[in-house]
């Protein structure tokens, strides 16, 4: 089943996609609720309600999906964490700054918290001008947790995670690097906006995709493959299988000691190749006259993955010439 928040007559509502077409939750069973956080919050209920709704859908009463405006589909999550699960990444994107593998990578899976009220969904992504230095984005695959959680074992984690979604975690890679220098980040240089999108995948619908995970390690696994194109130019490619570390890991990491609830979103990390940080460097080690690439205002940033769709959005500037780099002492 897929699921969608969209606007349509000036109305956002939680609705069912379908063969390109939209039908609205509460149009099919009024006892269900109009928003996905409300939704999740409802637990396996809801969500088994809503899939003999996606089995029986009506011949009417649907909207085309070009006709509507699709927003992220949790559009308020309890939370947003990022992993770092695909070693590939890692690994690149240290062998380019001439430093050696951590090997703590393969010791257990890591997360950060970002900004979870600037999630966001297909469209514009307003950019202030301190963004646009080194202005990058990331290729990832995200989870939705669907029923609360805590101190939960990799072997059982699967159960908890409500679907799956496209995510472009934004990037301002000077505002990044200059405040990780102080050991303490990403911060500012990530919360202006996490795009997921454009809609949410239950995991049944994964089922064909469904691999074993890496060696020695416990969780689904999914051979999805994952694309991003700038101005329709490809530049990055790999799999949701690649993940060293599985969702299921991660979530394990994520809930001990602490509840997970419905609606945190958890992004699995950059895949290997998924950002113009790690092609740049990889570029400049092999040929000290490659030219740099970074987003700039304009630009068309559109990422695909097997089963979850494909996510477009447009680099657009603000208005304002406010600068927090220039405010240094």
């Amino acid at each position: 089943m897929k699921l969608v928040t969209y606007t349509h007559n000036n109305n956002t509502q939680l609705g069912i996609l379908k063969n390109g077409k939209i039908w609205a939750m509460q149009s099919l069973d009024a006892s269900l609720p109009n928003n996905m956080r409300a939704f999740l919050e409802g637990g396996e209920a809801y969500m088994e309600a809503a899939k003999k709704l996606d089995a029986n859908l009506p011949s009417e009463g649907a909207v085309d999906e070009t006709a509507v405006k699709l927003e992220a589909p949790v559009p308020n999550p309890t939370s947003c964490r990022d992993g770092y699960a695909f070693r590939q990444h890692v690994a690149a994107a240290r062998r380019n700054r001439g430093v050696p593998m951590i090997p703590e990578f393969d010791s257990y899976p890591i997360f950060y918290f970002t900004n979870h009220n600037a999630i966001q969904g297909p469209g514009e992504i307003v950019c202030m001008p301190d963004h646009f230095q080194k202005l990058d984005f990331e290729l990832e695959a995200a989870i939705v947790i669907g029923k609360k959680g805590r101190n939960i074992t990799a072997a059982e984690a699967d159960n908890y995670i409500a679907g799956y979604m496209i995510m472009n975690d934004m990037s301002a890679r000077t505002l990044q690097m200059e405040e990780m220098l102080l050991n303490l980040g990403p911060a500012k240089g990530k919360d202006f906006s996490t795009v997921i999108g454009p809609y949410f995948v239950t995991p049944d619908e994964l089922e064909p995709y469904k691999v074993p995970a890496k060696a020695g390690h416990v969780g689904n696994s999914y051979d999805l493959n994952m694309k991003c194109w700038v101005n329709g130019v490809l530049v990055s490619e790999g799999s949701v299988g690649d993940m060293d570390w599985t969702f299921a890991e991660i979530v394990e990491r994520c809930a001990y000691g602490v509840d997970i609830l419905p609606g945190d979103v958890i992004g699995s990390g950059t895949v290997g190749t998924g950002c113009f940080l790690e092609l740049n460097g990889t570029g400049l080690l092999n040929d000290p006259n490659f030219k740099p690439q970074w987003l700039k205002e304009g630009d068309v940033v559109e990422m695909a993955i097997t089963g979850l769709g494909h996510l477009s959005n447009t680099i657009v500037k603000d208005p304002s010439a406010m600068s927090i780099l220039a405010l240094k002492k």
